[in-house]
């Protein structure tokens, strides 16, 4: 059974949630979203919080359960208060700049990467080795540092290239004479 969808996700002040049918709605400060759920688990309204529970016993409904608690808790917790992923660059001559909606990278290659930003997302680089990534929605704020970390990814002997901040790299020796 689910340990996590035992659990109801708390509305904080702020936020609105509205339960329709099988469609979620949770409406706050930083915007606006809204998920389905599966046909195999119910979500309800109950005191300002919103219980998940199973249709069925079956095995899928058992593995929707908490799935489908974790996405709601990200998107109330998104339209409240937000997600960042912080990115670090390292090398010589590695920098990031934020023009307008583009993002300018200089990683090392022979022409600059100009990384466009989607909607929702806003990209900040108080320094030219800090990118701060951040968003309402949780996956799209992930997908977008990834894409970033994924044109320059670090590399084992000098460390090299774009990694999160809270990733350590494992160094390898080089070679010996």
């Amino acid at each position: 059974m689910s340990r996590v969808g035992n659990n109801p996700v708390e509305v904080p002040s702020g936020v609105e949630v509205a339960v329709s049918g099988r469609v979620i709605t949770a409406k706050g400060k930083l915007g606006e979203m809204s998920f389905e759920t599966a046909e195999a688990v119910a979500a309800s309204l109950e005191e300002g919080r919103v219980v998940v529970k199973p249709v069925d016993a079956s095995k899928r409904a058992r593995a929707l359960w908490g799935t489908t608690r974790a996405r709601i808790q990200n998107m109330v917790t998104g339209v409240s208060k937000g997600f960042t992923r912080n990115l670090e660059i390292n090398g010589v001559g590695y920098r990031a700049t934020v023009q307008g909606n583009t993002l300018h990278l200089q990683l090392g290659y022979s022409h600059d990467i100009n990384y466009a930003i989607p909607d929702g997302i806003t990209i900040q680089c108080e320094k030219p080795t800090s990118i701060a990534v951040s968003g309402a929605d949780k996956q799209k704020v992930g997908q977008v540092a990834a894409e970033i970390r994924g044109y320059r990814k670090p590399e084992p002997y000098k460390g090299k290239g774009i990694k999160y901040v809270e990733e350590t790299i494992l160094r390898k020796e080089g070679k010996k004479k």
